[in-house]
């Protein structure tokens, strides 16, 4: 999960459901997966401009038995490769399978992971050389927001139609 190259840099955590595809409830195959407009794009932009990309997902499917963690990691890995097919690059994905409402005893719990709370930034903030002050939470969620704020991050709410536009105007390029 740690970088190759070390270096210092900002990161930017994106919401999996709603921000990098559309939300089409408890996504964990290939074929469920459309792309939010600009979502390559945008990565691809914030990769050019230094950042690292994390996507930050609570994957609640899996306490509740509608899918396993085999299928998250596999459509990660999934995911991943489409991205780098367009030259983009997201250095980690993190996700946490639990819910206190759960059907499946192994993951039926609260989690400090599970956004609202931090856990999964904050993993990502210790495991990876992130310059935490330029660092930021792009989510569709409030819980998103609360997740960033309580890490110590910044964190927008992503309610339009193009991540990529969202993500320039974040970073002030031109659209």
């Amino acid at each position: 999960m740690v970088s190759e190259d070390r270096q210092i840099r900002p990161a930017v955590f994106l919401d999996r459901d709603g921000v990098v595809n559309r939300d089409v409830g408890y996504a964990h195959h290939p074929d469920q997966i459309v792309w939010v407009d600009g979502a390559m794009e945008a990565v691809k932009i914030l990769n050019d401009a230094g950042y690292y990309v994390f996507v930050v997902t609570n994957q609640s499917g899996v306490a509740r038995g509608y899918y396993t963690e085999d299928h998250v990691r596999d459509l990660h890995t999934w995911m991943g490769a489409q991205m780098a097919l367009h030259g983009a690059r997201i250095d980690a994905f993190a996700y946490c399978p639990d819910h206190p409402e759960g059907t499946v005893p192994a993951y039926t719990k609260a989690s400090d992971r599970r956004k609202p709370g931090p856990g999964m930034i904050l993993e990502l903030l210790a495991a990876w050389p992130v310059e935490k002050d330029r660092s930021f939470m792009i989510g569709d969620r409030d819980i998103d927001v609360e997740a960033a704020t309580a890490a110590g991050i910044a964190g927008y709410l992503f309610a339009e139609a193009n991540l990529a536009d969202f993500v320039r105007a974040r970073l002030g390029l031109p659209g």
